[in-house]
């Protein structure tokens, strides 16, 4: 079999890959909180027919070789944890973080999740909840004030006026950050989970020890950008199409030799 089918096939294989993180970007695009993936691509091993410097007599050497490649693979999806612009929505809890940090989330499992959508609402127990009702951690309880008279600081602090008008603070609001921000396992559901690659979490209050700080009533909208996904997209598609015909060539090349 001729080395260019299988190396295209490689190369087949690492565009379709690229085509599937683009969509992936494009279709989050408006998904608050959302993080923009990159595909990172490697070339596969090489047939080495010829060492560069290997003698080509005894007073000379060969200055290249003969080095014959074997395609490329995806060895791994980037995350660009860039800040995303920040929209205001009027709703009281919700939260954006402007620098670095992830809202902490009580997990089904009992685990805590991170998150940098901050898209929470109150649950029958006056509680901070996620759109899925996990618990923000740590809690915060709306109780013996008026809910909307909640004012969250951008250090997080959280007070609110009681029935009397008097200002009570009712809790304080925490965030995380990562060593290795790219290291989170993606969970899915705007949720990442802590690796060893990531580093153990450091939590603290928003804007103390290089921790963002918060807003009130606004959203960090997704950094993927449209118009580079798209060029993208169209990249891989050139790329998809070139291998594609790279097999047709290799296939006629192998029917031509079975003629002769």
């Amino acid at each position: 079999m001729l080395r260019s089918l299988e190396v295209a096939k490689t190369g087949l294989e690492a565009q379709q890959t690229l085509l599937d993180v683009v969509s992936n970007n494009l279709a989050n695009v408006s998904t608050s909180g959302y993080k923009k993936s990159r595909a990172v691509f490697q070339d596969l091993l090489y047939d080495i027919v010829r060492a560069p410097g290997a003698a080509s007599s005894q007073t000379t050497l060969v200055p290249t070789g003969l080095q014959l490649g074997n395609g490329s693979v995806v060895v791994g999806t980037s995350r660009n944890f860039t800040q995303g612009t920040t929209v205001v929505t009027g709703n009281p809890f919700d939260l954006a973080i402007s620098g670095p940090g992830f809202f902490q989330i009580q997990l089904p499992n009992g685990t805590t999740g991170y998150t940098r959508d901050g898209t929470f609402k109150l649950n029958a127990d006056g509680a901070l909840v996620t759109n899925d009702g996990y618990l923000v951690l740590p809690q915060l309880t709306v109780t013996g004030v008026t809910p909307d008279t909640v004012a969250i600081g951008r250090d997080g602090l959280a007070t609110g006026l009681d029935f009397n008008g008097v200002v009570q603070q009712i809790g304080q609001v925490q965030i995380a950050s990562f060593i290795n921000p790219p290291g989170l396992r993606s969970l899915g559901g705007n949720l990442y989970a802590e690796t060893t690659a990531s580093g153990q979490a450091v939590t603290g209050n928003p804007g103390i020890n290089g921790l963002g700080e918060l807003t009130q009533k606004a959203l960090e909208n997704s950094n993927v950008n449209v118009a580079e996904e798209l060029v993208n997209l169209i990249t891989a598609q050139r790329a998809f199409e070139v291998a594609s015909r790279a097999i047709s060539s290799s296939d006629q090349i192998l029917q031509k030799l079975g003629q002769l």
